[in-house]
């Protein structure tokens, strides 16, 4: 499928992305989310069950698969 983006010429591809998302005052990172990404600009489509499966892990109380360190940029210097 062509990209969505004016005057962007590329395709959409299947691939998984990753993310981060607020849960709450923590951030989640969620990993191996199917998407159709353009191979040029990189924008990323969801389906609309992908969405809600992002929705529901952001809302569970599970704890997380592993942890990992969270930096703020201001203080990395």
């Amino acid at each position: 499928m062509r990209c969505s983006i004016a005057d962007c010429p590329g395709e959409y591809e299947q691939r998984e992305v990753v993310r981060a998302v607020h849960q709450g005052d923590r951030i989640i990172v969620i990993e191996h989310i199917p998407a159709e990404v353009c191979d040029v600009c990189g924008d990323v489509l969801f389906t609309p069950e992908t969405i809600e499966r992002l929705e529901a892990l952001r809302q569970t109380t599970k704890p997380p698969i592993r942890t990992v360190p969270l930096y703020k940029f201001a203080e990395s210097a």
